[in-house]
């Protein structure tokens, strides 16, 4: 039997891999439940490229779970609204993105729990109709956006569906150069012309941004970001 110290200097090696499909695939081999606590530390990681791959490995393995074991899933899931909660003690850091990236592999826990991470870009309402877990702090805020600019391009629908097209906009405002870029990435991908006006004066925001998407890092600017945008509206 493999220790948990053995499999957590083994998969911390595996996530500082240059190919994140051969990461994936190796981490495969392991029991799904001993490398997600090994992910949850990793999400938190200052390393960009470890933090991140975890982020995205996360994803794929909570999938693997749930179709073993969905309550098991589930309470994955769970812990990770636990960390964004008050009473926790904790901030959260990685949440969002591993929430976002575990609904896009799958179906089933996007359905679930796709609500709760549009909540945390609205206010409380009324006591009667509270829906709101609105985060204050930018970087969990960008990590939200990171979210929902991840779920408008693997499954749009539950976003529009669920109102989240309603949120959005407000983001295109943020003071943060990331969290502006992504909200102009989830319009475009969700299509959301009421916000072209907003988007043709961001075209001329030279702020630069890095987005890790799907295994690499991006360079690029929210007026690229803004652009691109527009001509996928124009588009449809």
């Amino acid at each position: 039997m493999v220790s948990s110290r053995t499999i957590k200097t083994e998969v911390l090696t595996l996530l500082r891999g240059q190919n994140l499909d051969s990461v994936t695939q190796a981490l495969d081999h392991y029991p799904p439940k001993d490398v997600i606590n090994v992910l949850f530390s990793a999400i938190c990681r200052e390393d960009p490229h470890i933090r991140w791959f975890a982020v995205s490995c996360m994803g794929r393995t909570v999938s693997r779970l749930a179709d073993l074991e969905m309550e098991e899933a589930r309470i994955v899931m769970r812990r990770f609204l636990w960390s964004l909660n008050d009473e926790s003690g904790g901030i959260g850091w990685g949440a969002p993105e591993s929430m976002a990236e575990v609904m896009c592999q799958h179906p089933g826990l996007a359905e679930e729990y796709v609500h709760m991470l549009i909540s945390y870009m609205r206010e409380d309402g009324e006591e009667l109709y509270q829906d709101g877990n609105y985060l204050e702090h930018p970087l969990l805020q960008q990590g939200v956006l990171w979210g929902i600019a991840r779920m408008s391009g693997c499954r749009p629908r539950l976003l529009i569906e669920r109102g989240a097209g309603a949120d959005i906009p407000a983001y295109l405002h943020a003071e943060d150069d990331t969290t502006r870029g992504l909200a102009v990435l989830a319009a475009g991908n969700l299509y959301l012309t009421a916000t072209e006006g907003v988007l043709r004066t961001l075209v001329n925001d030279s702020a630069s941004v890095t987005l890790y998407w799907e295994g690499t890092f991006q360079q690029t600017t929210v007026g690229t970001l803004a652009q691109a945008a527009l001509e996928r509206m124009a588009d449809e």
